[in-house]
């Protein structure tokens, strides 16, 4: 028995073909030119096939049709996708399932979809659904995504840019946090984007206040913040492999109650190994070095000690390192506040962590998301899993390159154990990027869920194309012509693969570049010379590693000045950003005519 369905119940159509998951649809002319009965490229059709009501989806349409159909009444031809089929249910109501059990036979009547029909098949059939927007054949109809799909299976958000890929991301973080309020966020920000999108329930972390010590970088993190990126000396790093277990010995002997009785400096009486995450002092790290360039066994290679020694000293002294080397020569056991603070394990009211990537030296980006990675997947694995972490990465394929000679290896691979491991463990990835081409295969091919923007680069879509096993993959010739905030959906996370709009967000909540915020008020002044000085700086005091005198600061122009109260060695502190506009800005105020001014939008 065919399942009451409350389609528009007048025939457009019959089938004409059928070949696997495609089929073909005889369209008879359009009564009265009725915009419902006219079944174009993109939309839903019924198909009433015995017991079964069958979905199908339009993928093609010509009016070239062989006249023995024409013969039979029909002035156009489609071709269609077969999606799932609506059944009645034991309980007696009708509900959508994916895949078709009865095929149609030729003659079999296709029909238009009404609301009613396609609010069944954009049902996830109870279970637990979060609302992004609205369906592009119905636009009073919501866009419903099966949550515990989309997180456990992972999820990515591909476009180019200027699409509302940033604000697409933003309402599925948004509607996440409404729905599961047990699950923590981390956002990867590379742009500075995200600050202000969740307003109250977010943590905003950026270079100022950022915090992560040097010794939770495991070896391959630090030689690469060492080095900056570049290739590393062979005979410096088994230096750096030999000292590192020594100086994490002897910080433990120094808190160890029975110090007395261990051998100083023995790496072996303690067990740690170079990745163990545990405390050491900077000052010990270096003190080896040096004492083992003094040896006289060593003198062949004393240089090597003196350069590596010298490396250290540079990033170490380095302001914009700060946030590694803050407290290097006091110590300290912070990783339980650490981890506290980042995934946000006892503050509710702010389950979501935005960290800002811009502003932390470009050398350390890599090594930084890589112990990010790490941390938040060793997590999940050491508590069994205990709080659900959705780890978040925007611009991906710039820490998972899938060219092994580009980028950071050991970052691709923190991502990609979270991507093939880290759902046993309550660990869930959310990928955002703009070209999908240059992510790592691996990463991608684990994401259940994909949100496909418009894309014109035949390399992404190529790529799409074979990360997609649905029957319409059709959909994908939509992706160049969508609109902005326009997305299709494919995957675990959806009923059907289906085209959708992205809700609009409030202009406040929009995601944008906070560096481009704050340089609006500033445009007219690039001529005024103490415009100018005060940008430079700012410039030279990110890169000084001591604080004014205070007869330079007396001799200084007023608001022409980059320190302001509570910075340290140059470096601004939280509150510094509106300061110094406000200095900035007042400075041109008294150069500038008053109706010279651009005012801050």
């Amino acid at each position: 028995m065919q399942p009451e369905i409350s389609g528009i119940s007048e025939q457009f159509g019959s089938i004409i073909f059928v070949a696997g998951s495609k089929a073909g649809v005889g369209m008879k002319p359009v009564p009265g030119g009725d915009h419902r009965l006219a079944a174009t490229v993109g939309k839903f059709i019924g198909l009433e096939a015995g017991r079964s009501f069958i979905i199908a989806m339009v993928t093609e349409v010509t009016a070239e049709v062989p006249a023995m159909v024409r013969a039979l009444g029909f002035e156009a031809s489609a071709m269609i996708d077969l999606l799932g089929e609506i059944r009645e249910a034991p309980d007696g109501t009708s509900r959508f399932k994916r895949g078709v059990s009865e095929y149609p036979a030729i003659g079999d009547a296709a029909v238009m979809l009404d609301a009613e029909a396609l609010r069944l098949v954009s049902a996830a059939d109870g279970r637990a659904t979060i609302d992004i927007g609205t369906l592009h054949q119905d636009d009073t109809l919501p866009a419903r995504i099966n949550l515990d799909d989309l997180l456990s299976k992972h999820f990515a958000v591909l476009g180019t840019t200027g699409v509302g890929k940033s604000s697409g991301t933003a309402v599925i973080l948004s509607e996440i946090l409404a729905a599961r309020p047990d699950v923590r966020i981390f956002l990867l920000d590379g742009h500075n984007e995200y600050g202000r999108c969740f307003g109250a329930k977010a943590n905003v972390i950026n270079s100022r206040s950022f915090k992560l010590p040097f010794w939770l970088f495991n070896f391959e993190e630090m030689a690469d913040v060492v080095y900056g990126g570049r290739p590393a000396v062979a005979e410096e790093l088994e230096i750096l492999a030999e000292v590192i277990p020594i100086a994490k010995s002897m910080y433990n002997q120094y808190k160890a109650p029975d110090r007395a009785i261990r051998r100083k400096g023995d790496p072996r009486s303690s067990g740690f190994t170079i990745d163990t995450p545990v405390p050491y002092v900077m000052q010990d790290l270096v003190a080896q070095i040096d004492e083992r360039m003094g040896r006289l066994e060593n003198r062949a290679t004393r240089m090597h000690y003196h350069r590596l020694m010298t490396r250290i000293e540079t990033i170490r002294n380095d302001p914009r390192y700060g946030f590694m080397f803050e407290n290097a020569n006091v110590g300290g056991d912070t990783m339980g506040d650490l981890l506290r603070h980042l995934f946000r394990l006892d503050t509710p009211e702010k389950p979501l962590t935005v960290m800002q990537l811009a502003g932390l030296p470009a050398e350390t980006v890599d090594a930084v998301v890589c112990v990010l990675s790490r941390l938040a997947f060793d997590f999940g694995l050491w508590s069994d899993g205990a709080v659900p972490l959705l780890f978040v990465c925007e611009e991906a394929h710039r820490y998972a390159s899938a060219d092994p000679a580009s980028g950071f290896h050991p970052t691709r691979r923190a991502l990609t154990r979270i991507a093939r491991e880290g759902r046993k463990y309550g660990v869930f990835l959310g990928l955002v990027t703009q070209r999908p081409a240059e992510l790592e295969p691996t990463i991608i091919a684990q994401c259940g869920t994909l949100f496909a923007m418009r894309m014109a680069n035949d390399r992404d879509q190529a790529l799409l194309r074979s990360a997609i096993s649905d029957a319409a993959t059709n959909l994908l010739s939509f992706i160049p012509t969508l609109g902005t905030r326009e997305v299709v959906a494919f995957g675990e996370g959806v009923s059907v693969p289906a085209r959708m709009t992205f809700r609009q967000m409030p202009a406040g909540l929009l995601p944008r570049s906070e560096a481009s915020r704050d340089m609006d008020g500033a445009a007219a002044g690039l001529g005024d010379p103490d415009f100018v000085k005060g940008v430079i700086e700012r410039w030279r005091g990110a890169h000084m590693s001591f604080k004014p005198r205070p007869e330079e600061s007396e001799r200084e122009p007023e608001g022409a000045s980059h320190r302001v109260p509570g910075s340290v060695a140059g470096v601004p502190d939280a509150d510094s950003d509106n300061a110094r506009f406000r200095l900035l800005k007042s400075r041109l105020e008294t150069a500038l005519p008053r109706g010279d001014i651009p005012q801050a939008r």
